[in-house]
């Protein structure tokens, strides 16, 4: 049942969804099928187009009559008006979701279940002439859903009572005893690399990490205040040197004196006889 606006209190609130300024409206026949209506039957017939109204969608809220002041009755409504004159042609209480249904073969037609203020329904269809008025159509009326709680049904049909959420408890933060007790010890693992590159560095417990960077083990160290390991020979004396040198003079000269005359040798002076 339709109210204007001069019949709602005035602590009422109304909401204007969704305006068309141009809607044909078509006397539907019967359903014959249950899978929906087809708007082909109704656009073939010029006759069934009985009017070219103005659509709104309006949404309006009224506050709860325990005078309380908390939460609101919210209700949705469709309304075919003269475009210009304002008057109400039909108007299609929009309390669940069969009020208006998508005609099977086009997206710009609707099927809309009005009623009269006696409570008489009747079926009209819509047609729109543009498809984007269409789809703003549906647009708001899933909104008016949205609002009301989802998706409306038979039981709560034109009441869609809005009251405030439940309060949702605090969560209380729970404080965690982390101080050491006593006797406790914290370890710290610093991984395995960090241990295997300090072996490597100062050569281990055994000293094999040394000896694993060469092939061939080196000399050991030997320090210069003496110390462990085996003591490295001074070199010879300078005096040593020369008496060395001497002796090899020495036994040069002494084997030139000893050597004998070419003559003794079986050699002449050098003075051979030539061949003839």
């Amino acid at each position: 049942m339709s109210a204007s606006a001069a019949d709602l209190p005035a602590d009422a609130i109304q909401r204007v969804l969704f305006v068309a300024s141009s809607v044909h409206v078509y006397q539907i026949p019967p359903l014959t099928s249950t899978k929906g209506y087809s708007a082909a039957s109704w656009t073939a017939d010029r006759k069934r187009q009985i009017f070219t109204a103005r659509l709104r969608v309006i949404e309006t809220a009224l506050p709860l009559p325990d005078g309380s002041g908390e939460g609101e009755s919210l209700s949705t409504e469709i309304r075919l008006e003269d475009p210009s004159t304002g008057d109400l042609f039909a108007a299609a209480p929009y309390a669940e979701p069969s009020a208006v249904e998508a005609a099977l073969d086009s997206s710009r037609f609707f099927a809309v279940r009005v009623q009269d203020e006696s409570g008489r329904k009747a079926m009209l269809g819509i047609g729109f002439e543009e498809r984007g008025e269409a789809i703003d159509f549906g647009i708001a009326l899933q909104e008016a859903r949205k609002v009301q709680g989802g998706l409306l049904d038979g039981a709560g049909a034109g009441k869609g009572s809005k009251a405030p959420p439940p309060p949702v408890p605090e969560k209380v933060p729970v404080k965690r005893d982390l101080s050491l007790k006593e006797g406790e010890m914290i370890h710290i693992d610093l991984g395995t690399k960090v241990r295997r590159r300090k072996e490597v560095e100062s050569g281990g417990e055994d000293g094999k990490g040394r000896e694993a960077l060469f092939s061939i083990a080196p000399p050991p160290y030997v320090e210069k205040g003496g110390g462990g390991g085996f003591p490295l020979l001074p070199p010879p004396p300078s005096s040593a040197l020369h008496s060395k040198a001497k002796e090899k003079r020495r036994s040069r000269q002494d084997m030139a004196h000893a050597a004998p005359p070419a003559a003794e040798l079986g050699f002449d002076d050098g003075e051979f006889g030539e061949f003839q």
